[in-house]
């Protein structure tokens, strides 16, 4: 959902579980820099945290990431996190398990900047941020380069004196009006089974829709979001978000209020057809707060570019209004 210009097929999606590291791999484990780090955090935001107490969380987490200190995440991740990578969805475990086997070596003047946090409930807010990280990372005997910068999104919720990571998403931030690199290298030819088994090798697991009530209700009011989107109805839109929103979509630009998200979704630059959804699982983090991730498949086209068939991973806040789920943040990554 939520294009915004050209080019889309071509974007790719940044690494997924806090790869915006800090240091290099050389340093202590995070964990250990400060062992009351959340005591104090809960002191300063007993009432509510600022957005500057948030990133300083989300510091001292990439520099426990770098280091794959996997413990480090053990009290600093909900029990509730939800995360996708290429369309599946990752627990807490498999989260913690990632980190683990990481490590990175980052290039010194790293910096988290340009933080914007949306206030959902009192106990659960959003940030992002912009991360300039430059080196690279190792997991599982491959190392890849960070695609940075990255705009990125961490949802937070209160769990009595401690703020957790219920979610966290990363886009490589790009331009959508750009002409794309044309620097695709030819992939190497194989018969008709190895190509089967390295196919089969490198697809994800893929997600499981469920029938559980929260999941069919996020469905319900997410399809009913998209198709304002589609028909670029801004009442509708109106009607069926929460008083303040945000949104990051898939070239990492960030939306921060609902003037500026409502301006996007209603532009003339796409012209949908159809779309469906599907893959939808819904997860509550708070008894007024749920996270719904999906798969979005679209018809139509985006300032003149076929856009038939572009799947979108989506990642959906909503917050209880009354009776009815409202969509309150949302952050789409490119498949």
């Amino acid at each position: 959902m939520m294009f915004s210009s050209r080019h889309l097929l071509l974007v790719l999606t940044a690494a997924v579980v806090f790869t915006a590291c800090a240091a290099t791999a050389g340093n202590a484990p995070a964990a250990n820099m400060n062992p009351n780090l959340n005591a104090n955090i809960a002191k300063l935001v007993a009432a509510a945290p600022t957005a500057d107490v948030l990133l300083a969380l989300e510091k001292h987490a990439h520099k426990a990431y770098i280091n794959g200190d996997g413990n480090f995440f053990e009290n600093f991740l909900s029990d509730k996190l939800v995360m996708q990578k290429a369309g599946s969805r990752l627990s807490k475990t498999n989260v913690i398990k990632m980190i683990s086997g990481v490590k990175c070596e980052v290039k010194k003047g790293w910096a988290l900047t340009e933080p914007q946090m949306l206030t959902i409930d009192n106990d659960t807010y959003v940030l992002s941020y912009e991360s300039n990280m430059k080196g690279s990372c190792t997991a599982a005997g491959k190392t890849e380069k960070m695609p940075g910068p990255v705009r990125a999104a961490t949802v937070w919720v209160r769990s009595g004196k401690n703020w957790q990571a219920a979610f966290h998403g990363e886009n490589r931030i790009v331009d959508p009006t750009a002409p794309p690199a044309n620097d695709k290298k030819e992939e190497p030819k194989m018969d008709g089974k190895a190509a089967t088994n390295a196919n089969t090798a490198a697809a994800p697991e893929p997600v499981k829709p469920t029938a559980d009530r929260i999941t069919a209700a996020l469905m319900t009011a997410e399809n009913s979001v998209w198709e304002a989107w589609r028909a670029h109805d801004a009442k509708k839109i109106e009607d069926l978000t929460a008083k303040d929103i945000a949104f990051v979509n898939i070239f990492g630009t960030t939306f921060a209020n609902k003037v500026a998200t409502t301006k996007n979704w209603t532009s003339a630059a796409c012209d949908v057809t159809s779309f469906t959804l599907a893959d939808g699982v819904g997860t509550p983090v708070s008894p007024k707060v749920a996270i719904l991730t999906l798969t979005g498949t679209v018809n139509g086209t985006c300032s003149g570019t076929d856009i038939s068939g572009q799947k979108i991973y989506g990642n959906s806040v909503y917050v209880k209004d009354g009776n009815a789920w409202k969509w309150v943040f949302g952050f789409n990554s490119p498949w």
